[in-house]
């Protein structure tokens, strides 16, 4: 079992919903993102997302493009991403890590090479938003023999005839997207995505956590009220961009977390 599965066959024990929150690597710098990072699971953070600063973003919204642009100019790489997961790995062996980005960095690195150097890290699975089943001999399939998770996005126009193929070789958990378009647009609406939930969930026995437009906690509680967790990416990473101290968006995500849990 991988650290992913392992965490949410004890949420299930325990009858508790996940909660998972995405930031940036390397937004501002390298330090800040790897102390906020080192503090999320104290929060109540089950799962982290890292995001793999990329120079075009084309899934993310204005909040997640800036982050990406903010990493980069401050000298952040694929490498120092990695670097950072292996820094969280010496204080914490136990909470998952997801990076999460697109696969041109992947790509020009080496998938053999990367998948090595990501498992040496500690990481646990991937999010590549712009590799389709189609592609799955890429990158999909060699992580999951590398004992990587390969985690897949679920859509409002992902319909019944195409839901199958999304699914086939997915593992960890599902990302079921609340919204059409960009991260950081509109609000999540659990009556909206409750029934979709239940029809995903129909035809895989994987976790489907829920994200996109979670901004509060009777939001994250609501989202996650009917489905098995709630993720929150872009309300997070935006108070990195306004400069709020680590303490503070730390509260802010025990917050989230503490709403999600409570559901």
């Amino acid at each position: 079992m991988t650290r992913i599965e392992k965490k949410f066959a004890a949420l299930k024990a325990e009858g508790k919903k996940a909660f998972v929150s995405y930031i940036m690597a390397g937004d501002p710098d390298l330090e800040t993102s790897l102390d906020l990072m080192k503090g999320l699971p104290g929060a109540g953070v089950d799962v982290i997302e890292l995001g793999m600063p990329f120079t075009d973003p084309m899934a993310d919204g204005p909040t997640i493009q800036l982050a990406g642009q903010r990493a980069l100019e401050a000298g952040q790489t694929l490498q120092k991403t990695l670097d950072m997961a292996a820094a969280f790995r010496k204080q914490d062996d136990e909470t998952p890590i997801v990076m999460m980005g697109y696969y041109n960095p992947i790509y020009s690195r080496g998938v053999d090479r990367f998948l090595a150097d990501a498992k040496e890290a500690g990481v646990d699975g991937l999010i590549v938003v712009d590799l389709p089943p189609e592609e799955d001999e890429e990158l999909c399939i060699p992580a999951q023999k590398a004992g990587l998770n390969f985690i897949r996005l679920a859509t409002p126009t992902t319909d019944d005839k195409r839901l199958p193929k999304v699914l086939q070789n997915t593992s960890g958990f599902v990302y079921y997207v609340s919204i059409t378009g960009i991260t950081g647009a509109a609000a999540a609406q659990a009556t909206d995505v409750g029934p979709e939930v239940a029809r995903i969930k129909a035809a895989t026995d994987l976790p489907v956590i829920v994200g996109f437009g979670i901004r509060s906690p009777e939001t994250a509680r609501a989202i996650a009220s009917v489905a098995d967790g709630a993720v929150v990416g872009s309300a997070i990473v935006k108070m990195v961009e306004d400069k709020k101290p680590v303490d503070d968006i730390l509260a802010f995500v025990k917050g989230l977390a503490d709403g999600a849990h409570s559901a």
